[in-house]
């Protein structure tokens, strides 16, 4: 399976339980990997034949804009299904991680997998 990825997106968001998350804005990063169906793009070189990144990233943008995560967990399962179902992806995998989110923290997030990778 051919993919395409996007990786060390960053967003400016509100995420989190604690009352401080809630306040003030903390950076995200995310990385996905996404399937592509067959190799039409490969073959074709036409845009209309594999998922257009430009749009998954402006998809992504708008949903943390739109709405409020506690958990970046649910943050991720709402961009896997708005993926797989907007863009007819078979696979992904995404990386979503808060930047620096306590002392001493670089990062810490989670990684998840839908679909089916053929």
């Amino acid at each position: 399976m051919d993919t395409i990825f996007i990786s060390e997106l960053r967003i400016e968001t509100r995420i989190g339980i604690y009352p401080w998350e809630q306040q003030a804005k903390q950076t995200v990063q995310l990385d996905l990997e996404i399937g592509l169906r067959g190799k039409h793009a490969a073959d074709s070189d036409r845009i209309e034949d594999t998922i257009d990144y430009a749009k998954v990233v402006a998809a992504i943008k708008k949903l943390f804009a739109e709405q409020h995560f506690s958990l970046l967990e649910h943050a991720a399962e709402s961009i896997a299904n708005m993926v797989i179902r907007d863009f007819k992806a078979p696979w992904l995998r995404i990386s979503i991680a808060k930047l620096a989110p306590l002392a001493g923290v670089k990062k810490l997030g989670i990684h998840i997998e839908r679909g089916t990778k053929n």
